[in-house]
């Protein structure tokens, strides 16, 4: 059994984006408006454990830089999404309408989560089992997050948000799946980073063992001093990591029974995608 604290990601990409403006910030930039595209994906979390890791977000709200005074933030959406993390990784997507707001350059969002939960399956228990989480702060005052680096939001032009939920963080289990007490609950503390997705390229690709056969939930990452992004491989052994910056990374590739492979120096250019496959050998 995978521990839940393994450091890999499940690369989830929504596209959450509805309704039309409202708190604007003062300055109308003479009515000039761009669209503004927000996607969230997830972080790491072994979905051999848990069949749901369900969010409800109320509302997703978005300020200018440098904007302080009276309530300078915009809402981009206030519809209520439900999302179960664990069904949509490797740059799986669903799309909602983009929004108009006004140009500019915006560096901190504003989400609400209305609560959370945990169901796992008869993986672990011989009935399902429902964990209703309580999440701090997160559906009266929002969640802030800085956008790094801030998105521009340019007359007549679409730009994209990148939220990332780290599952490995945001939910940590109670308990020891490996005994026989196992989970008696789970803690629930969003960490989520936002990216400014213009600037970011992806990594992709295969994994394998040495006689050729996809590795299903192979753990795969990138570094850049510490882990940037990881996920696990679909069923064909096959996984994409979004929202990277433009940079050089050293990727990784494990699993349990098999070594670990390293690749470094991966280039990855804002809009590009760059391949990368490995071939695990048998420990």
């Amino acid at each position: 059994m995978k521990k839940l604290n393994s450091c890999v990601m499940i690369s989830l990409i929504f596209v959450l984006l509805a309704g039309c403006q409202k708190n604007s910030t003062t300055g109308s930039n003479n009515g000039a408006e761009g669209s503004l595209v927000v996607r969230i994906t997830d972080g790491p979390f072994p979905i051999s454990l848990v069949d749901e890791a369900n969010v409800t977000i109320s509302k997703i709200e978005i300020r200018k830089a440098n904007e302080n005074e009276g309530f300078p933030f915009i809402t981009v959406s206030d519809d209520t999404h439900k999302l179960n993390l664990i069904n949509l990784r490797n740059a799986i997507t669903q799309d909602l309408p983009e929004v108009k707001i006004p140009v500019g350059t915006y560096n901190l969002v504003r989400l609400y989560v209305a609560d959370a939960s945990i169901v796992v399956g008869d993986k672990l228990e011989e009935e399902e089992q429902v964990y209703d989480l309580t999440v701090p702060s997160g559906a009266e005052t929002g969640i802030k997050i800085f956008i790094d680096p801030p998105i521009t939001i340019e007359s007549g032009l679409t730009s994209e948000l990148l939220l990332d939920f780290d599952l490995s963080k945001s939910f940590e289990v109670q308990g020891d799946p490996n005994t026989p007490a196992g989970i008696n609950g789970f803690h629930f503390d969003p960490v989520i980073r936002a990216v400014n997705n213009m600037t970011t390229g992806r990594i992709l690709g295969v994994v394998t063992d040495t006689a050729s056969g996809a590795l299903a939930d192979a753990q795969v990452w990138v570094e850049q001093q510490s882990v940037i992004a990881s996920t696990f491989t679909s069923s064909e052994g096959l996984y994409a990591l979004m929202g990277l910056p433009a940079g050089t990374y050293s990727a990784y590739a494990t699993k349990a029974g098999y070594d670990t492979v390293a690749v470094s120096n991966v280039d990855v250019v804002a809009g590009n995608r760059t391949p990368i496959n490995f071939a695990l050998t048998p420990q």
